[in-house]
């Protein structure tokens, strides 16, 4: 049996998580197999201050673009709040 940590292998944005399946070899034998998440340690700066979030690969590479995009609707428009977000 494999041990692990379902709770600690969770994205904190979008809540992907473990899956279960099998491993599957040429003549069919079927092992029991866990597909984790792409789980990366990173550091957000928000309005409040800066957080340590385990977030998957997807929603870093959003945050991503949401901060090369966010300065120049900023300019346009005052009347949307919405965080600065800097990925350490």
């Amino acid at each position: 049996m494999i041990s692990y940590h379902p709770m600690a292998m969770k994205c904190m944005n979008c809540g992907k998580g473990v899956m279960y399946g099998h491993n599957v070899s040429h003549s069919k034998r079927r092992t029991r197999k866990i597909f984790k998440p792409n789980l990366h340690s990173s550091r957000i700066e928000t309005t409040t201050g800066f957080v340590r979030l385990k977030l998957c690969t997807k929603c870093l590479r959003t945050i991503k673009k949401i901060r090369t995009v966010e300065p120049e609707v900023s300019t346009a428009n005052s009347v949307l709040e919405t965080p600065q977000v800097v990925v350490a």
